[in-house]
């Protein structure tokens, strides 16, 4: 579904601009890099509403908002472009749209099995993923899930799906949908375990009751920024050097403290920035 942002809905995202702009992420680009990065003349960003922490869409105006959203806007800005955005419902969809070059930069968990094809910055923020259980489950460490007859729930193609199907050697994999689909569907198909983004599953638990988090977490999800591979090394260096400038400015930890996200934290500075 292809959104072009409102001019009320684009100026909005111009205020959390402004704190970007001031550490000095504003540079002069060539125009050769920026068509690089955006060879349509607009910059196409796809959304993915898979990942309630990113983002959303708001049930009453279908516009889309989060941190993804007011990333995609600055770094239009800064690129004197347009904004289009792409939104889709589930990772594996962004992965596809992003690789294909149907879009020209999205929001994604790293993971080895989304290399093809696809170039990531460093990450901007850590998330958690957790596992969610039934209150009488006999389930009570993370460490118990991998065992022969526990079922468990993930996302279809989302970084849980990527990462347990490699670590988990005796536990069997189920997929939902989507990963906002995954506690109804481990519900539906009377699953063990529920795996995805720690905040969705309390949320989930909190709405349906009987449910509970199994204690800390399974794995820090790497969030990012990514571009098609093809596109170039000023084009990736572009956007590497956006992302750092986004952690240094504040602006990130402004863009989760703003749209009230707890659970996550802005990732530490990388030494991808070019000098």
């Amino acid at each position: 579904m292809h959104n072009a942002l409102s001019r009320r809905h684009l100026l909005a995202g111009l205020g959390t601009f402004a704190l970007l702009g001031a550490a000095g992420c504003a540079t002069r680009l060539s125009a050769a890099t920026v068509a690089a990065l955006a060879p349509t003349g607009r910059l196409r960003a796809c959304i993915n509403l898979g990942n309630p922490i990113l983002a959303n869409r708001d049930a009453a105006t279908g516009q889309v908002s989060g941190v993804s959203v007011d990333l995609a806007q600055a770094l239009a800005r800064q690129l004197n472009l347009g904004l289009e955005l792409t939104v889709v419902d589930a990772a594996g969809k962004s992965v596809e749209t992003v690789k294909s070059g149907r879009a020209d930069v999205g929001f994604f968990a790293i993971d080895p099995g989304r290399s093809d094809g696809i170039v990531f910055t460093a990450p901007y923020v850590l998330i958690e993923g957790a596992y969610l259980v039934r209150q009488g489950s006999a389930l009570t460490d993370n460490a118990q899930v991998d065992r022969a007859g526990t079922r468990v729930m993930v996302g279809q193609s989302s970084v849980y799906d990527l990462y347990l199907t490699r670590a988990l050697k005796a536990a069997q994999i189920l997929r939902a949908p989507t990963s906002p689909t995954v506690v109804d569907t481990f519900l539906a198909q009377n699953a063990d375990v529920a795996a995805g983004v720690k905040q969705q599953l309390e949320a989930d638990a909190a709405r349906l009751g009987g449910l509970r988090l199994l204690p800390g977490r399974f794995m820090v999800i790497e969030q990012a920024m990514g571009l098609p591979a093809d596109r170039g090394d000023a084009a990736t260096a572009l956007l590497r050097d956006f992302v750092e400038s986004a952690k240094a400015s504040g602006f990130v930890a402004d863009a989760l403290q703003r749209h009230g996200i707890r659970g996550a934290s802005v990732a530490a500075a990388s030494a991808q920035r070019t000098p």
